[in-house]
Formats: C-alpha cells, sequence, structure tokens
C-alpha cells in the first residue's frame, strides 16, 4: 500500500495542505510547532482512527472550526487505486470513506492502510505498561489474522460482562452464569494461542536484526500470556475467584498478557540505557515490518517523527535502510535537513518543508 496523495484541511495549525510524497521516501523538515508532525499525525489518523498525541480529538480540530478531514488515494500492491477519507467533528462524530462509500465502523478503514511509528515516546514500547505491548502485538494480528479483530471484540465484551457481575458480587458459579464463563474461556484461551503464535514468529526476526542494531547485547523476548504457566485459563479464573471478588474485576487472563525482554535473564530496562533501549525498539519495529511483509505480500507505511532527537545520525541511516530494504514507504520529520544529510544518496525521494501551517516542497 502506498500513498500518492495527502490532503488535510483545518487540521491543528494547517488550514489546508496537499502534496504527493514519494512512494520510497518522504522527509519533512521544519521548526518546532510548524506544523510537520501533523502531516505524519494525520496519516496515523487514516491508519488507526485516532492521535498519536492526544487522546482529545477536538485539540486535533483546528480554533474555531467545527471539524477536520483528511484524504488520501494511492496503490495497493496490485495495482488497485484506492480513496480514503476520515472526517472527526468537535461533537466527537466520526466518519470514514473506502473508495466513496461511507462508513461508521473503524475497522472499514484501518484495516486498509497499515501504518506503524516511530516517535520520541517510542521507548515507552519497553519501558511502558503491558497495554503498549499487547497492541503492539495485536497490530500484527489485525493486519494478519482476518478473524483476529472479531475474536478481540468478543473476549472484551465477555470480559465487560463478568467484571459487571463481579462488582454486582453475583454468583459466577451459578448456573445461568456457566455458559458465559465458558464462552470467556475459549475465546481467551484463541485469543492466547494467536499471540503465542505470532511472539513465535516474530523471534527469529527480532534476533537477526537485534544482532546487528545491538550486538554487544543478546536480548531475548518472551511473551507471558496473562495467567500461570502450566495452567488452563478455567483453572486459573477459579483460583482467583475470591480474590476478584473482592476486588471487582478479573484479575487474569488475555487482558493481562505482556511482552517481556530480558538481557542474560534481566529485564532489559534495567540493563540498557536510553539510547539501547531506542534500538532495541527500532529492531522490534523492523522485524514486525518484516514480517508483516512476509505474512501478507503487503507493505506498510512508516512515520518516524523527530528522528533527530531519537537516534545518532548512523542508526537513523542504518534504520531507513533497513525499512526502505523492505519496499516501505516512510515518512520521516526532522528540524533540519542536517539530521538526514544521508538521504543525498537515495533516488526515489521528497522533500517538503512546514512553515506556519504551510507545506511546500522543494
Amino acid at each position: 500500500m502506498k500513498l500518492s496523495n495527502l490532503q488535510l484541511t483545518q487540521f491543528r495549525n494547517i488550514d489546508a495542505a496537499q502534496l504527493s510524497p514519494s512512494h520510497q521516501l518522504t522527509v519533512v523538515t521544519g521548526r518546532n510547532g510548524s506544523g510537520k508532525s501533523s502531516l505524519l499525525e494525520s496519516i496515523y489518523y487514516l491508519g488507526f482512527g485516532r492521535s498519536f498525541r492526544t487522546k482529545k480529538h477536538h485539540s486535533v480540530i483546528q480554533h474555531e472550526t467545527a471539524s477536520f478531514n483528511v484524504f488520501a488515494s494511492g496503490e495497493d500492491e496490485q495495482g488497485n487505486v484506492f480513496k480514503l477519507g476520515l472526517e472527526r467533528t468537535r461533537d466527537d462524530n466520526f466518519r470514514c470513506s473506502v473508495n466513496g462509500e461511507h462508513s461508521h465502523r473503524l475497522a472499514d478503514l484501518v484495516s486498509l492502510l497499515p501504518v506503524q511509528l516511530f516517535t520520541p515516546q517510542s521507548t515507552d514500547l519497553i519501558l511502558g505498561s503491558p497495554a503498549e505491548r499487547r497492541r503492539f502485538c495485536d497490530w500484527g494480528l489485525f493486519h494478519v489474522e482476518q478473524s483476529f479483530n472479531a475474536l478481540f471484540q468478543t473476549y472484551s465484551k465477555l470480559l465487560r460482562q463478568r467484571n459487571a457481575l463481579l462488582k454486582q458480587n453475583s454468583n459466577l458459579s451459578a448456573p445461568e452464569h456457566a455458559y458465559w464463563q465458558q464462552q470467556l474461556v475459549a475465546t481467551g484461551e484463541k485469543l492466547n494461542l494467536m499471540r503465542e503464535s505470532y511472539i513465535s514468529a516474530l523471534k527469529p526476526i527480532f534476533n537477526r536484526i537485534c544482532s546487528d542494531f545491538l550486538p554487544e547485547f543478546s536480548l531475548e523476548i518472551s511473551y507471558y500470556k496473562g495467567w500461570e504457566k502450566e495452567s488452563a485459563l478455567l483453572e486459573s479464573l477459579n483460583k482467583k475467584l475470591d480474590y476478584d471478588s473482592r476486588v471487582g474485576h478479573t484479575s487474569v487472563g488475555p487482558h493481562k498478557a505482556d511482552v517481556r525482554f530480558k538481557v542474560n535473564g534481566i529485564s532489559a530496562q534495567e540493563i540498557l540505557s536510553r539510547g539501547q533501549l531506542r534500538m532495541a525498539v527500532a529492531a522490534l519495529q523492523l522485524s514486525q515490518t518484516a514480517l508483516f511483509s512476509e505474512q501478507t505480500s503487503r507493505k506498510s507505511i512508516f512515520l518516524l517523527d523527530d528522528v533527530g532527537a531519537e537516534l545518532d545520525l548512523d542508526k537513523r541511516e542504518r534504520f531507513i535502510d533497513g525499512l526502505l530494504t523492505m519496499d516501505t514507504q516512510i515518512f520521516v520529520t526532522a528540524i533540519e535537513k542536517q539530521q538526514l544529510e544521508f538521504v543525498d544518496k537515495y533516488n526515489d525521494k521528497k522533500m517538503f518543508h512546514v512553515e506556519h501551517g504551510h507545506v511546500k516542497e522543494e
């Protein structure tokens, strides 16, 4: 999937902008606050339906306007032309369009545009909460396994129901609740198997890339399923029932899963420096890009925001080289071109400069 055209209106400090990016590398420069990150944010909206900078959609809508719009067109791997659009209003309404067909289902849009992101906050993938790492894993499954999204939504719904019953001090052993418990367990076990399989497929690719990015360390990745290793989910739920009843929520299950990183058996957070953690995250994201392409024969879009703040010049070049080798379409922002002086070696590239919300191709 490659974008050929991007348009946005009333998006943060950008009244209106239109650009035709390179199918390989698009570099956007500009001072802090100029609007360069907003271009990446608009693409991210098409891939996720939300921002990577705020949880409040109205913060993205330009002051004193009712909504923002993002539109993109391009070609898929078979050469088919696609057109995607998204609108968010100040009263939090959402609407998207796919090839002219309107929809209010976010999955209809985001399933078509596999977008990945590297920012100064990307170390949260290792340093942050388990929820960050579950989202990383689930992105890969969402774009590869057609049944994943429905399975995930079903499990989430069953989990909310169980938690509501726990808060009401209901007897979960009662016959009327047995069916829902069985459904939760069956769905949870399937979800767990999908995630285990995904991390298992990711490991050898991650090990290979990590040996190049962090040759001085042997970084190990492992999957924790969210309950005792040797126990079935039903057994763990029953063991924790008294505790769950007291606290009013389910304490074990796939919603507690995690991806863990260790160096010689010790948590990576305790061993790696900030710079080394950035390289570990870069290796992880390159691994996911490679696995996605291998499993689907599709290409993803990669956004690198303020790359000069996170990686030294050599690492920036290696990161971008690795993505381009996989035929990934890359959008990268930097304060000045000198932070990406190596881009002159690439033939298929476009340069844009943003100033006070105005976008100009150089």
